[in-house]
């Protein structure tokens, strides 16, 4: 699938510490494998199966997201922040595609 786009949303500045609010969400039709086209063959299912986060290389979520998702999957968590690091986001679709995106927490 192309043009997966995600959008995340994290703190302008966060502090040692503290805990930061995580936004993010994913472009992606999440097609169950249920409907039928126009001429009545089946969608094959094509949706995000899982979603996982990093910063700075620790796991901080994994999570299964299932069929009944709806499309345009919207993840919001908190991670405890103690360093200037990268936060690692990766979408894995049904198929084998992984889209990966990095962002840095800004410290004030």
């Amino acid at each position: 699938m192309s043009d997966v786009k995600p959008r995340i949303r994290l703190p302008r500045s966060v502090k040692a510490g503290q805990a930061a609010e995580v936004k993010t969400l994913v472009s992606h039709v999440m097609e169950t494998g249920l409907r039928k086209d126009a001429d009545g063959n089946t969608i094959p299912r094509m949706i995000i199966n899982r979603f996982t986060c990093e910063y700075g290389g620790e796991m901080v979520i994994d999570m299964a997201l299932e069929g009944a998702i709806s499309a345009n999957p919207y993840v919001e968590f908190d991670i405890m922040v103690g360093e200037a690091t990268d936060v690692v986001f990766t979408w894995y679709e049904d198929g084998g595609a992984v889209y990966t995106q990095t962002e840095q927490l800004a410290f004030g």
